[in-house]
């Protein structure tokens, strides 16, 4: 095949790097060898999801730069699926190949406090903040944000870990959160009175084109995902502000890739943006079915340059996730069973090891309408178990 550079656009045939080797690499390689392209990843686990379905994968860790320029040598684009690559490793790559999204981008949303600190200086709506890089800066600054407020570590944290929550509004209550923390440095943030927690996803190519999926509605225990569907059953006018927000967002970075945007919807109908994620995200992986253009296809085509696919919904879809919790109970789950619910399929990721909230697989269900796509889903996770 011949290779195109207008724009850089990389043309299938050529060969995309993916650093990070977990399911959101593995949905994101099938969908890139589908399209045409060689994939090559690197990943410290030998076992991780990702490596039985790439051309070439590199057992190392994110924080090598060696290892992310020998990688990048042998593309023709290096994308990501975990934010926790080392800013060193992202220079290295981009070298000898393009970083989509870019190390810039990077270095602002992978560290909480750069993130929030972005946002607020642009005018996007966050909820009040601080920062914290002491013991003694935390005590001072958390107990002003209220009982309840949330404290999390600035870089690594994810699916609930790396947070604590102030269970009292004085010093003591602040420093048992600082333990829980591990010391690190964090932001706290004012709880919230949620309506709804939503999410919105962006691609946008080098060439500037955007696509917005419809927003998602989430659902969380214990600070994990535990079931989505989009598009999200909320007022359109609030549907169409959380879109047009996530655009004007991913624009400011200058994106190239895509980006999740976790929203809180207050009682008033106000948004406040949660977090960034430039990567493909837990929330969006019913687009599998509601869209014409998965999540992972739309990030093959945003880091080659591609013309970007279309995301206006085909039904609505909901997702369940599959935790490593049901492999540990006193009978192997019946994951079969979810099959016999009509409109339902069944991802699982190929993780050999079962642990307590680890993410296994999805279950995905598609209906009439958002409820009845919930429905089905819950139903089918529900028989697994029976």
């Amino acid at each position: 095949m011949t290779t195109s550079r207008k724009h850089g656009r990389i043309s299938p045939g050529e060969t995309i790097g993916i650093l990070g080797g977990g399911q959101l690499g593995r949905m994101t390689a099938t969908a890139a060898r589908a399209l045409g392209y060689n994939v090559h990843a690197l990943d410290p686990d030998p076992t991780c999801p990702i490596r039985p379905v790439v051309d070439r994968f590199l057992d190392a860790r994110f924080d090598e730069p060696d290892a992310a320029a020998y990688l990048a040598r042998r593309c023709a684009v290096v994308t990501l699926e975990i934010e926790q690559i080392s800013l060193a490793s992202l220079e290295a790559a981009a070298q000898h190949a393009p970083v989509r999204p870019g190390v810039e981008l990077m270095r602002t949303v992978q560290n909480r406090a750069r993130q929030k600190a972005w946002l607020t200086a642009r005018g996007f709506p966050v909820g009040e903040w601080r920062e914290a890089t002491s013991e003694e800066e935390f005590v001072r600054v958390a107990p002003a944000l209220g009982v309840g407020a949330f404290a999390k570590v600035c870089e690594g944290g994810y699916d609930g870990r790396g947070q604590a929550r102030l269970t009292s509004a004085d010093t003591e209550g602040a420093r048992a959160a600082w333990r829980e923390l591990g010391g690190h440095h964090c932001v706290v943030e004012r709880a919230l009175e949620l309506e709804a927690e939503l999410s919105v996803l962006v691609a946008r190519s080098p060439s500037g084109e955007v696509r917005v999926f419809p927003l998602a509605l989430n659902e969380h225990v214990h600070q994990v995902l535990d079931v989505s569907v989009t598009p999200a059953p909320v007022d359109p006018a609030i549907a169409a502000r959380a879109m047009e927000l996530g655009r004007e967002i991913a624009v400011s970075l200058a994106l190239e890739g895509i980006l999740a945007i976790e929203l809180f919807l207050l009682g008033d109908g106000s948004l406040k943006v949660n977090e960034l994620s430039p990567r493909p995200h837990n929330t969006f992986h019913a687009t599998e079915l509601a869209s014409p253009t998965s999540q992972f296809a739309q990030l093959v085509r945003a880091v080659c340059d591609l013309p970007l696919g279309v995301t206006e919904p085909i039904r609505p879809a909901a997702i369940a996730n599959l935790l490593g919790d049901l492999w540990l109970g006193p009978k192997p789950p019946r994951i079969e069973a979810a099959l016999e619910v009509p409109g339902v399929n069944l991802h699982l990721y190929g993780k050999r090891v079962a642990r307590p909230g680890r993410k296994m697989g999805h279950l995905i269900a598609t209906g009439d309408d958002p409820q009845d796509a919930m429905r089905r889903v819950r139903e089918a996770r529900a028989r697994i178990v029976q």
